[in-house]
């Protein structure tokens, strides 16, 4: 049984092989004429199929959405009951179909014409000849792998680009379930959401804003998302007597209190510093003031550093506490380790 396995994996294989082939040669103007009505369409990219086509339009809409290119998935029999007021001018279609027959997605054609949407679409159509600067053919019929003329799909000859999803066999031994098709039709999803993310310059932050309940958004955090600010910040002045120093770090309980002289940082008094001020003055210690007390040029972090940042710079200085400050020095906020967990990078 596991060589049918090992066929099936092959045969998919070879079909993703020959869609690479024709991205880099026969298909490469429709491919980059798709990307181009995505990378400039003012709205959405909707993306539609149905069956097994419209499962992979589900993932397709999925992956553009969390890539940078705003898309949504419509289902054309709700389409055809109403959805369809979710295309509006200003969006691109993407319409997949093996056939380019499917019966829901024509009937949703004549409205997207009526709208002047531009339509793309994935078919299994064998499509060889070049196509204009609209990415229309100027025939209906094209030719086939093996030379011989053969009808264009209604789908794909009312297509601005059609895009060549055509697949030798299916790895189903029935040749009748969608197994190579539907495989080629999500790699060609995921070459055109990528070349639209680099297109667009996408960063591994902007995934993250995208993301965030994600791993790689978490991890991505800003320090100013986690940070303790207003009321919640300990602070004292120079002139602050050690009592009320220490009132105020256990009132916030952040083991450290920020030293500010108007607004800007002067030092710190952590847990740690008290400890062993004790130990070395005893109860003398209370006699002093803040600025006597306090350890002066403290770390500090940007608030719009990375929270990997903080924690790296923490872990370094083996401390649990950063000052938030800005390029003049001025107090922001504080970060502690414990703020850290929720990012699960601790």
């Amino acid at each position: 049984m596991k060589n049918i396995g090992e066929h099936a994996v092959r045969i998919e294989a070879e079909a993703l092989r020959a869609l690479a082939d024709r991205i880099a040669g026969p298909m490469a103007s429709a491919f980059q004429r798709a990307v181009d009505l995505m990378f400039y369409c003012a709205g959405r990219v909707v993306v539609t199929g149905m069956g097994k086509s419209g499962l992979i339009a589900r993932k397709i809409a999925a992956t553009l959405s969390s890539t940078g290119t705003p898309a949504l998935y419509l289902h054309p029999v709700e389409a055809l009951h109403g959805d369809l007021g979710m295309v509006v001018r200003g969006d691109v279609v993407l319409a997949l179909s093996a056939s380019g027959e499917t019966e829901e997605i024509l009937q949703l054609l004549a409205t997207i014409k009526r709208l002047q949407v531009p339509l793309i679409a994935m078919t299994g159509d064998e499509i060889g000849q070049p196509q204009g600067p609209a990415g229309a053919r100027s025939s209906p019929s094209l030719k086939s792998a093996g030379g011989r003329a053969t009808q264009i799909s209604t789908l794909a000859a009312a297509a601005d680009v059609a895009l060549d999803c055509s697949v030798a066999q299916e790895a189903c031994s029935l040749g009748l379930a969608p197994t190579a098709s539907t495989t080629t039709m999500l790699a060609l999803g995921d070459a055109l959401a990528v070349t639209l993310s680099e297109k667009r310059g996408f960063k591994e932050e902007d995934f993250a804003n995208l993301h965030p309940g994600g791993k790689l958004g978490k991890r991505l955090a800003r320090v100013e998302s986690l940070m303790h600010t207003g009321e919640a910040l300990p602070r004292v002045t120079p002139q602050t007597k050690m009592p009320d120093v220490i009132y105020e770090m256990s009132r916030k309980k952040l083991g450290v209190a920020a030293v500010v002289e108007g607004e800007r940082l002067v030092g710190i008094i952590s847990d740690g510093d008290l400890r062993r001020l004790l130990e070395k003055r005893g109860k003398d210690a209370l006699d002093l003031i803040a600025q006597e007390a306090m350890t002066k040029n403290p770390q500090t972090i940007a608030a719009r550093e990375f929270a990997a940042s903080a924690l790296a710079l923490m872990e370094e200085k083996k401390i649990t506490s950063l000052m938030v400050v800005d390029g003049s020095g001025i107090l922001e906020g504080i970060v502690h380790l414990h703020d850290l967990w929720s990012t699960e990078l601790v």
